[in-house]
């Protein structure tokens, strides 16, 4: 299947398709893209995708051609009839039509059978992080995440200690993920353009984990750092033993003065551990 700019229009317009802001719409045209995308995910004929916002399914008709299966999840119910066009004759891709937030993508999973299982999708610029975060925390067993998101939630994704987009959230990421960007994304490859250029970045899963002794502690104590970001450590984390966490920051060169963006997330981890009774 072929996909372009006026194809997609005219599919669009002979459905009365309206786009809502609401949802984040915004379709991928470029055919070029989507078969880099393919590429890149490294997806097979073991793998099951899960595709979060598959549109008109330009990207999806790709994915099953190259996968096991594809179960979709598509908010958008007046969508029902354009991708039933698009994904016609392909028998391994399903669509749950509600909100990806609300549905239990790890019993939804117990119908299939896969030695893979990876997330590929555009994903809605205002909903990218909610997103990620749900999968993390229901722990759906992803090997790898490719996902196109906004360049600037994409930056705090893949950011490392020091850097401006450094934060709580890459700290997350990092203990599961390795993070790394794929490419950039012009904002002319959608309709509707968007204000903002993307990047395509892969969440692979960690092979080796960090060793923690309280996961609920580790995660609370990353959080209150970073609870004023221009605050020290001091400030933010003075409900804690400040004394323990000197002796462990004094290990890697630093004091109470610092900030959390200038550390690493191993630091984080051994503050956690020595602060576990």
């Amino acid at each position: 299947m072929e996909y372009s700019p006026r194809k997609m229009n005219e599919l669009l317009d002979s459905n009365d398709f309206k786009f809502k802001k609401k949802f984040g719409q915004n379709f991928i045209v470029d055919q070029n893209i989507i078969d880099k995308i393919i590429f890149e995910s490294g997806v097979d004929k073991d793998t099951m995708v899960i595709e979060v916002g598959p549109g008109a399914g330009s990207l999806t008709y790709k994915l099953a051609s190259s996968s096991k299966n594809v179960l979709c999840y598509e908010i958008d119910e007046t969508l029902n009839d354009i991708l039933s066009n698009n994904l016609d004759g392909l028998s391994n891709v399903d669509i749950k039509f509600g909100d990806f937030l609300n549905a239990d993508v790890v019993s939804d999973l117990k119908d299939y059978s896969f030695d893979k299982l990876y997330v590929v999708a555009n994903l809605p610029y205002y909903i990218t992080t909610p997103i990620i975060m749900k999968i993390i925390e229901d722990k759906v067993p992803v090997d790898k995440i490719v996902v196109m998101v906004q360049k600037e939630v994409g930056d705090r994704f893949k950011a490392v200690p020091g850097s401006r987009d450094y934060g709580s959230l890459s700290i997350f990421l990092n203990y599961y993920f390795d993070v790394v960007k794929l490419m950039d994304i012009s904002r002319n490859i959608f309709i509707p353009k968007p204000n903002v250029d993307s990047i395509v970045v892969e969440f692979r899963r960690k092979k080796n984990s960090f060793s923690l002794k309280n996961e609920d502690l580790f995660f609370k104590l990353v959080r209150d750092s970073f609870r004023q970001k221009r605050k020290t450590i001091r400030n933010n984390l003075s409900d804690y033993d400040l004394g323990v966490i000197e002796s462990v920051l004094s290990k890697y060169g630093y004091d109470l003065s610092v900030r959390a963006e200038a550390l690493g997330i191993d630091i984080f981890v051994d503050i956690a551990n020595n602060l576990t009774k």
